[in-house]
């Protein structure tokens, strides 16, 4: 019985950037469902797949992600990118990768007066690549579902 998974264990890439995330987020939503004759089931279809997060970053790690838009010349012009998580202790370890994200501002600013709080950013995402997610290195969608995309 070793050292286990916490948050502090990911490290995480944004497409060529190392950042030090608050907080990160992947949520998958597949809508594969079974299918029915005469009210029993007797299957099921394979359904539309998608998948969303959120970063939330110090103002120190904000400006990281300032830094590639500016040079993109907006933020709506920052490239998609790819998130990579990694967390590995003695005894656990998980690597998850979405691929071609696409951020949107959200909270831009979050402050608290108190001032017992650092100011921070969050970012949503939106997986937009064809090789959509992977967990441990295995693709969550089949390569036969993509293998004629351009």
């Amino acid at each position: 019985m070793g050292q286990k998974l916490t948050g502090k264990d990911v490290d995480v890439m944004i497409g060529s950037y190392m950042v030090h995330i608050e907080e990160i987020s992947i949520t998958i939503d597949d809508a594969t469902a079974p299918t029915k004759t005469r009210g029993i089931p007797d299957g099921f279809i394979a359904g539309e797949v998608s998948a969303s997060g959120e970063v939330k970053l110090n103002t120190s790690q904000f400006q990281v992600i300032c830094d590639a838009a500016k040079e993109a010349g907006s933020f709506r012009k920052l490239p998609t990118f790819d998130v990579v998580m990694n967390a590995e202790t003695t005894d656990e370890k998980i690597n998850v990768e979405a691929f071609d994200c696409k951020f949107r501002l959200s909270e831009l600013l979050n402050a608290n007066q108190s001032g017992s709080e650092r100011l921070m950013h969050t970012l949503p995402y939106d997986v937009t690549g064809s090789d959509f997610v992977r967990i441990n290195g295995v693709p969550y969608v089949d390569a036969s579902e993509t293998e004629n995309f351009n």
